[in-house]
């Protein structure tokens, strides 16, 4: 869900730390084009006036007592969910143990196996996406170094099932296997793509920096490419009204505002991209976030997808 540029993003609006920046910027390449110094913001930028522009964002950080590493391992727990979810459904098989260790309890992964795709556009499609994700992966460990936490307990089953059935896809009782076929694994993308640009779009007013802006721009115009070949791909198999009930889910989870969409509009057209009447996208918070892959309205640490939560500081969903 977070991508190279947008954690530098984060790394310059968050608590600032010397040792954290400087070992985020190393595993980013960026340690040879001399931009850390007195005068370098976030690593990007030199001089005082980026300076005086990254000020109020880091303060407004500070005040909330989130460090930089806080930030990026709670993007990390995001990544180990995706990249575990995509690389059982085109390889059969997760991350390596050597990618999911790392500070906090180390769990397993329950659920997950090959899809048997039907079509070379959606096998191609999970197989481009999981590489991402893998490679999202690395990079943050890489970045964090002995900070990064480890990979939570992951549930890849009764999780999809009792998202199924809050949304209506399938009765009580009934189980939802994402993996079973090329359908169920794309609803179950859906169900997890639009979360991560929505992530993006929420950090967008805590960058006070035209660069940063632009950097988490970038990565957010990556994930909503990734989301917007996912919802095509169920509106070209006419599978709109199931993204509607999935939509309708997520909406019941993260607040009282109606903003999520699915792939048909109330008359039946596409709506391959969901927008407010300004054609802008909407936003979610942290919080918001994990009321969705906990799959709950209340404020906890754990459940959903992560059924002992995810490790680190930032770990509790919003009270909604």
């Amino acid at each position: 869900m977070f991508g190279k540029r947008f954690a530098a993003s984060m790394i310059n609006r968050s608590a600032e730390n010397d040792q954290d920046r400087r070992r985020f910027l190393k595993a980013a390449g960026m340690t040879g084009l001399g931009v850390i110094g007195a005068g370098a913001v976030g690593g990007l930028v030199a001089g005082p006036a980026a300076a005086a522009a990254a000020r109020p964002t880091a303060a407004a950080a500070a005040e909330s007592g989130v460090s930089d590493g806080a930030v990026l391992n709670f993007a990390l727990n995001l990544e180990y969910l995706e990249a575990e979810f995509y690389l059982h459904a085109v390889t059969g098989r997760g991350l390596d143990d050597s990618m999911t260790t790392g500070t906090g309890t180390r769990g397993g992964v329950t659920g997950g196996r090959a899809v048997r795709f039907q079509t070379r556009t959606a096998r191609q499609y999970a197989q481009e996406i999981a590489s991402d994700e893998k490679a999202h992966v690395q990079f943050l460990r890489s970045a964090l170094g002995s900070a990064a936490v480890s990979r939570p307990a992951i549930d890849l089953q009764s999780s999809f099932t009792a998202a199924a059935q809050a949304a209506g896809l399938v009765k009580r009782g009934q189980s939802f296997d994402a993996f079973s076929c090329e359908e169920n694994f794309l609803l179950a993308a859906f169900l997890f793509e639009d979360v991560g640009v929505t992530a993006y779009k929420g950090a967008a007013p805590l960058i006070t920096n035209k660069t940063y802006l632009e950097a988490a721009a970038g990565i957010l115009a990556v994930e909503a490419y990734h989301a917007g070949n996912i919802r095509s791909a169920l509106y070209q198999r006419g599978d709109g009204k199931a993204t509607v009930k999935l939509s309708n889910a997520r909406d019941s989870l993260d607040g009282p505002t109606d903003d999520d969409q699915g792939v048909i509009d109330s008359r039946g057209n596409a709506n391959i991209v969901p927008t407010d009447a300004n054609g802008i996208a909407y936003s979610r918070s942290p919080g918001q976030v994990l009321n969705i892959v906990y799959l709950t309205n209340k404020a906890v640490t754990s459940g959903g997808f992560f059924p002992k939560g995810v490790n680190g500081e930032v770990n509790t969903s919003a009270a909604n």
